[in-house]
């Protein structure tokens, strides 16, 4: 207790910063309330994994709406094969890939958060966020996406056909309009009405399905002009072949992983590996699910609905369940199961942008890479807002067309993550003392994941490159836009905690704050530079007092844009302080820091005269530079965010 008390107090209270400050205007204070984008999750209120199932399902099984049409569209009447390929990868690679992702990031952090911890300094930094543009692509095409084919099937309803006719991009504004909306107005994804949403769409997807089984039956001839029409392909190894081939083309089935793990903070459990445990049966119990609706889906749709009808510009493009539900089952179920489809497509949009809310603020704010209010939940909503309408306009509102940039930012996801498990189990491994080879084995089973998912990868990207350059513009926009940020952030504190050393520095430190001592930065330590800095100093500036020398050491990883300092201070015969400051990531940052954590009566800081562009490059890269026209400039920004309740110090810049 009394060593838990003693280093409370080595601990200094952070400066306030700008973000702390209230808005000033009315406008102000609607786009920045004092409620943030992303929430801390290990406050919340968690459910049974059965139940939480559901909010991962709007994304997941959302999927059906389209993903049938998009596979006949593909294979033709290969489609069950290939969906059989499908179902392979998603339960022998995708499916133990995120059970792996969520057993080492059980605060829902994903595949994306172990690379970066597997990789360190700008190298991690740059990679996070060549991630977080193919997520950007995921979430907001899911978005588009997803509300494009809500739009569709309002307008192909038998009962609003004639009403709305061909205003599919009109109908698909409004949708990402309202989405934009209720988020602006205030939105928690919430489990129940996930739930309510969820289940219904599943029934009655398995109500359609069965309807087209029994359909099957009734008509045997439909099964025996599908198998002789597959028989006139070649032998079943030409046909597995083709099969692989077309299988990219499909892998928009696989969506809704990333999401399982995201949610692992509302899934119940009574410790850590109790909640790892039910994520993992969530997201076998999604898989399993899926795979069954994905098989029966591709078998009914290529037996019952004809070539004319599935291809562009036909009754069943992009709607293949939804045709069959009004040819089956009549026009009134098929207009429920229309209403239905519609509020799972819709509210996948919402879990989509639940999810960019939540990982855009987790990042790039803490690599100073986004400015302040990306913190803030309805500035960034009209970001995101405008972005899924620009995206919207580009396709047409096309879903077929956005299918392979949907796919392209879910499969390098996948990548991603398989890499992650394998690199993982690999330095595991390393460290382990038992099951080596076992821990091996399993990252050379991981890696090989890995080249199916890049094979996928590379052959959606090759047949339809518009999905990456979609993906390429996201991430050179958050390149782009971070670096500015970077830029314009660079003049802050930015300084997350500060300690002392030890009982005897905070007790010199108790004695030389508020206005005690003359502050002078040094590039060095040496009693003899102190000794030669101080007589120069006295000599010819005339001040009274000690001289508080501050000496800064920077950390081995600059490119994080927050640092916590360590400061050891130590008191000299001549009266004089030294100061070392250490795990600093910019010295001029640390040293403008420090001052005003002294107080002190005046700073002191010479300049070098070097270029300054080449000095401007070396302080965002790596934290140095002119160190004395930055510590002015740092100290001014500073003191227009604070009130001036004091004296501020006065400042001398000295030529070397």
């Amino acid at each position: 207790m009394k060593n838990n008390l003693k280093s409370e107090m080595l601990k200094l209270a952070p400066l306030p910063v700008a973000r702390t400050s209230l808005p000033r205007t009315a406008l102000g204070r609607w786009l920045h309330p004092q409620e943030h984008a992303i929430e801390g999750s290990e406050h919340a209120e968690t459910k049974p994994w059965h139940q939480v199932l559901w909010l991962t399902g709007v994304d997941y099984f959302s999927t059906l709406g389209y993903q049938p049409g998009l596979a006949l569209l593909a294979a033709g009447i290969l489609s069950p094969i290939a969906t059989l390929i499908l179902i392979a990868v998603t339960l022998l690679c995708a499916l133990p890939t995120y059970s792996q992702v969520a057993r080492r990031s059980f605060a829902g952090q994903g595949s994306i958060a172990m690379l970066e911890n597997l990789l360190n300094g700008w190298r991690s930094k740059i990679f996070v966020l060549v991630l977080l543009g193919f997520a950007a692509t995921d979430f907001i095409i899911t978005i588009t996406l997803s509300s494009a084919d809500a739009a569709l099937h309002l307008a192909e309803n038998p009962f609003l056909h004639e009403i709305l006719g061909n205003s599919q991009l009109s109908i698909t504004m409004v949708l990402i309009t309202l989405l934009a909306i209720v988020f602006l107005k205030g939105f928690s994804e919430a489990i129940g009405l996930a739930r309510l949403i969820a289940v219904p769409y599943i029934l009655l997807n398995f109500l359609v399905l069965f309807a087209g089984v029994w359909e099957i039956i009734q008509h045997p001839e439909v099964f025996a002009n599908w198998t002789n029409a597959v028989s006139a392909r070649g032998d079943w190894s030409q046909l597995i072949l083709v099969s692989v081939l077309v299988f990219p083309k499909l892998a928009l089935g696989m969506s809704g992983f990333e999401t399982g793990v995201s949610v692992m903070p509302l899934v119940a459990g009574s410790d850590k590996t109790g909640r790892i445990k039910n994520t993992q049966k969530l997201l076998v119990a999604a898989a399993l699910l899926m795979s069954v609706l994905l098989l029966l889906s591709s078998i009914v749709t290529t037996l019952l609905i004809p070539n004319q009808a599935y291809e562009t510009g036909g009754a069943a493009n992009g709607r293949a369940l939804a045709f069959l539900a009004h040819q089956l089952l009549g026009s009134t179920i098929g207009s429920v199961y229309d209403a239905s489809t519609i509020l799972v497509l819709w509210f996948a949009g919402a879990s989509a942008m639940a999810g960019m809310l939540n990982l855009i603020p987790r990042y790039l704010p803490r690599f100073g890479m986004a400015p302040l209010w990306v913190a803030h939940r309805r500035p960034l909503v009209l970001v995101l807002f405008a972005v899924a309408v620009g995206v919207t306009w580009l396709f047409d509102a096309d879903v077929e067309a956005q299918g392979s940039a949907y796919a392209t930012g879910v499969l390098a996801l996948m990548l991603s993550a398989a890499v992650a498990v394998s690199l993982a189990f690999w330095r595991e491994a390393k460290d382990a003392v038992n099951k080596k080879r076992e821990m091996k084995l399993w990252s050379f089973y991981f890696a090989a994941v890995a080249l199916v998912f890049a094979f996928t990868f590379l052959d959606n990207v090759i047949l339809k490159p518009e999905g990456l350059m979609i993906a390429g513009g996201f991430i050179l926009a958050i390149l782009i836009f971070g670096a500015f940020s970077r830029s314009q952030r660079a003049f802050e504190p930015r300084v997350d905690k500060i300690t002392l050393e030890n009982e005897a520095t905070a007790e010199i430190w108790s004695r030389i704050i508020n206005k005690k001592v003359h502050l002078v930065p040094l590039a060095d330590t040496t009693p003899e530079l102190r000794a030669k800095k101080a007589l120069e100093l006295r000599k010819y500036y005339r001040f009274e007092g000690p001289i508080a020398f501050v000496h800064v050491v920077l950390s081995d990883n600059r490119s994080e844009f927050l640092s916590e300092l360590k400061i050891n201070v130590t008191e000299e015969s001549t009266g004089d302080v030294m100061i070392e400051v250490s795990g600093a990531i910019a010295i001029a940052n640390t040293i403008a820091y420090v001052s005003e954590l002294l107080n002190p009566i005046s700073v002191y800081i010479g300049l070098t005269r070097m270029n300054l562009m080449n000095q401007a490059f070396r302080y965002l890269v790596w934290g140095e530079g002119e160190t004395g026209l930055l510590v002015y400039r740092i100290l001014l920004r500073y003191w227009e965010w604070t009130p001036e309740d004091d004296v501020r110090p006065l400042i001398f810049l000295m030529s070397e």
